[in-house]
């Protein structure tokens, strides 16, 4: 059955892929974006509602989700470095954002929120694969602000009867990724830097794994988490390949031109433990790194 949808964030780069999905699908999209990542409304479907808006506002927020079925709470402001940078500006939009987002819901009977947590918050675990039954160790205010908004989407569920699903992200790419700027994502920095002929720049010894999700995966865990009838009391999932890689052979996929620069405040390695994803959402990722680059290189 079509599902009228409210995406925040709808804009970016995961968001525009779930809105295409979506209105590939059949279903009614709102999208609420205050483009501060940069004006892409180009890339949204025709027949999308858009709303430039901050979801701190919100009074507007619950007028437009009056009517929805599903909100998908997207809207950030992400990177690891960025938040170490500014850590006043991004708890604004990442925790009372959240907050603001999980109140305009309530207020407006909306049946189901799906919140996009991040691996992030595990931080340095002695334990892999990474598994949420693990105690979070942020080792950075985005990481800490990212658990501060699963946190209040199980209290919202508890207290409220709100049905809320939180999904740990780990390190999404494809296509709309954003490859400009300091905080780039990795692969879509590495491709940009190789079409220049540069060399890709590794932080540190290129050593440190990382679990690369190809966007279409995201999405098609983000539509089971807001389907999914068994589910909704605030639970948390992983979203990940399942697959350790080197940010040394990430970087061989794409060139032999690299060097090296001062490692940077992040955790070593990340690994998805997906079982509890597989079991509960029906959901495992369907596209390897290999043929995700292959893909964004054609």
């Amino acid at each position: 059955m079509n599902k009228k949808y409210l995406v925040t964030g709808g804009a970016g780069f995961i968001g525009t892929n779930l809105v295409e999905k979506l209105i590939a699908d059949g279903n009614e999209v709102i999208v609420v974006d205050d483009l501060s990542a940069g004006d892409h409304r180009d890339r949204l479907p025709a027949t999308v509602q858009f709303h430039k808006l901050s979801i701190c506002n919100t009074v507007e927020l619950t007028k437009l989700c009056t009517g929805v079925d599903v909100v998908v709470h997207l809207a950030a402001l992400p990177r690891v470095q960025f938040s170490i940078e500014y850590p006043q500006e991004t708890h604004q939009v990442n925790v009372t954002g959240t907050l603001s987002v999980l109140e305009a819901a309530r207020q407006a009977k909306v049946s189901r929120i799906v919140y996009a947590a991040s691996s992030s918050a595990y931080g340095d675990q002695i334990k892999l694969p990474l598994s949420p039954d693990l105690t979070p160790q942020p080792k950075s205010p985005y990481a800490l602000q990212k658990y501060m908004g699963e946190e209040l989407m199980r209290l919202w569920s508890e207290l409220y009867g709100m049905e809320t699903v939180s999904l740990r992200f780990f390190n999404v790419y494809g296509p709309h990724l954003d490859p400009e700027g300091p905080y780039a994502l990795v692969i879509g920095r590495f491709l940009l830097l190789a079409k220049q002929g540069k060399a890709l720049t590794i932080t540190g010894d290129g050593e440190q794994t990382r679990d690369f999700t190809h966007v279409e995966d995201v999405v098609s865990a983000i539509i089971k988490a807001a389907e999914v009838k068994t589910v909704g009391s605030g639970e948390v999932f992983n979203v990940g390949a399942g697959q350790q890689t080197s940010i040394n052979d990430l970087a061989r996929m794409i060139s032999d031109n690299i060097e090296y620069v001062a490692a940077r405040h992040e955790p070593k390695h990340t690994l998805a433990d997906i079982s509890e994803t597989k079991a509960k959402l029906g959901w495992e990722p369907q596209i390897r790194l290999v043929e995700g680059i292959k893909r964004l290189r054609d």
